[in-house]
């Protein structure tokens, strides 16, 4: 895969230090590598309200990368913020980006910017140097100063812009986030750790089998190869891989679980770097369960997360998946999945239940190798982290409730229950800028079947896909390209129905799911059939939908959405709507 971008601005300030120029301190620590993973640093509501303050700022590490932190009040970063539904959010945040140190688009704009016309929430434009937040699950309105990422812009040194919005009182428990959404930098300040995650407390109302677990919240982000010119290491389980490169250098997928991966991996910030993989650690008591939430913050790369004790993987107890308990809205009591391994695409989410191993046993937690297509990234099997059982390890910070109170019944059908008013299909596609260049950059696209491929346009003037509120969909997105992407939607969340045409009964919502590659070959894409829900009154406005790559992203694979009222006229019909 070769993107459209140019060359981040770093290189040449790393230049200037090799010539013996003062470095910026450091704003935000990062821990060495092999480090005991520290829980995050947490703030959480009190009387109903969570208020702090958060800086951005940017930085350029020992290494030279260039490196982007959210700082509290206190001096800590990226805390995980923690409410409870019916909560009020109010967040001031202060941009403090430095402009020496700034990443260049990874869009054809000139001036490495874009003009978008004056709005209240624009004080700088879209470019490197602004910035705004996104609250990725969150069912909370894509307005100004709440969840908007079309017109909201922070200029550097501006006064700090506030957010503020509650919490839905029927948001599910569970685990979201929070990252920027410039278009066109998005994926350059994720990659420099520009993430961080939310609780909404709670989820042991959903599922009492959770009640009394000490809990433990890691977030899994990716960089740039602190190595890149190392060769892999021989990791003795794996046949030596044939590394392959695009003409930009990236390794692409080599197929055989193993090779230079696209990017390096940190936990909780502790970096596991290239080729050697240092783990980092986690202690636990011996045998004890907890519940583990995790958040996959990559800017690109996909985590196939698996517990190998003694050689032998351990069962790992789903409970919820991108913030919503899987227990069919409420329906299905104190459900628990069992599985093996989970795959979690870039900005997924997992919460489930571990049994610590026994005093003395070798255990890992690792994630395995996955298949993003001959023109994806490479993501090879790797450690993350050792888990070291012994009876002095200290407890978690943080308990569910001992005794939790019951969450009430829904108040509305259940998303699989309802007839949807409309079907429609997108696809992925690609093409290189300059079709008689097979490696000229590539120009992304996310599209509505029937409307013209084109990369995504802030300024355009209409949206892409207008719905009514109140109403339920299918949409089929389809991979017509050679490598995964993975489909997200703002505001919302969806039901998976059919994998590749084939009926699935899982009866678990998300806003992320991966769609697989198309092998070139076959007389049929590679698709996913999803139901989405438009029925919550919060999320009236127009909004996002997009490839969580986020190189795909930025490089024009993404779409508007405008949801109108419900009592307002219906929109113009596809050729299945039926109301």
């Amino acid at each position: 895969m070769r993107i459209l971008m140019f060359a981040a601005a770093g290189a040449a300030i790393i230049s200037n230090f090799a010539r013996g120029e003062s470095r910026p301190a450091e704003p935000c620590t990062r821990p060495s590598v092999g480090s005991v993973v520290p829980e995050p640093a947490e703030v959480e509501s009190r009387n109903g309200v969570l208020r702090l303050q958060l800086t951005y700022r940017n930085f350029l590490d020992t290494a030279g990368f260039l490196r982007y932190c959210y700082v509290d009040a206190e001096g800590e970063e990226a805390p995980v913020l923690r409410l409870r539904a019916g909560d009020e959010l109010i967040l001031g945040l202060k941009n403090e980006l430095k402009p020496g140190l700034a990443a260049r688009s990874r869009l054809g704009m000139k001036a490495g910017h874009m003009h978008i016309p004056s709005h209240p929430c624009a004080s700088g434009e879209m470019d490197a140097l602004s910035t705004n937040l996104h609250f990725h699950g969150l069912t909370v309105p894509p307005a100004c100063h709440q969840d908007d990422v079309l017109k909201t812009f922070i200029a550097p040194n501006a006064k700090p812009f506030e957010y503020r919005f509650q919490i839905p009182a029927d948001e599910a428990p569970g685990m979201y986030w929070y990252h920027p959404h410039v278009h066109g930098f998005t994926s350059s300040q994720v990659l420099g750790g520009a993430s961080g995650a939310i609780v909404v407390e709670g989820l042991e109302r959903a599922n009492t089998v959770l009640a009394g677990l000490p809990e433990r919240t890691f977030i899994i982000r990716d960089e740039d190869l602190l190595n890149p010119d190392a060769p892999p290491a021989d990791s003795g389980n794996i046949p030596p891989p044939i590394v392959l490169h695009d003409a930009e250098g990236d390794v692409l997928n080599t197929g055989t679980g193993g090779g230079k991966p696209a990017k390096d991996l940190s936990i909780n910030f502790v970096p596991v770097p290239y080729p050697e993989y240092t783990p980092a650690v986690i202690r636990i008591k011996p045998l004890e369960r907890q519940l583990w939430r995790v958040l996959n913050a990559s800017a690109i790369t996909y985590l196939n997360l698996q517990i190998v004790v003694d050689g032998s993987p351990q069962s790992l107890g789903v409970v919820a998946l991108d913030g919503v308990p899987i227990n069919e809205s409420g329906m299905a009591g104190d459900r628990i999945l069992w599985e093996s391994h989970i795959l979690l695409p870039p900005a997924g989410r997992v919460e489930f239940v571990i049994i610590g191993p026994r005093a003395g046993s070798q255990a890992k937690l690792i994630t395995r190798s996955y298949d993003t297509g001959p023109d994806g990234e490479n993501d090879p099997t790797r450690p993350l982290a050792n888990i070291v059982a012994n009876a002095d390890a200290p407890e978690p910070r943080r308990m569910l409730a001992a005794v939790p109170v019951p969450l009430p019944r829904p108040q509305i059908a259940w998303l699989g229950n309802v007839r949807p008013a409309a079907q429609r299909k997108l696809y992925f596609s690609e093409r290189p800028q300059d079709p008689t260049n097979p490696v000229s950059p590539t120009l992304f696209y996310l599209t509505v079947d029937g409307q013209t491929p084109a990369v995504f346009d802030p300024a355009a003037p209409s949206p892409n896909i207008t719905v009514r509120g109140g109403d339920v969909e299918d949409w089929i997105i389809e991979n017509r390209t050679r490598e995964v992407h993975a489909f997200h939607i703002h505001q919302t969340h969806f039901m998976l129905l059919e994998w590749n045409g084939i009926p699935l009964d899982e009866p678990f919502l998300r806003d992320t799911i991966n769609v697989a590659y198309w092998n070139g070959k076959s007389t049929y894409f590679p698709s996913v059939k999803l139901r989405i829900d438009f029925r919550d009154p919060n999320i009236v406005g127009t909004f996002l939908y997009h490839c969580h790559l986020l190189e795909h992203e930025d490089g024009g694979m993404m779409g508007t959405i405008r949801v109108l009222p419900p009592d307002a006229r219906p929109p113009t019909a596809p050729a299945t709507y039926s109301y």
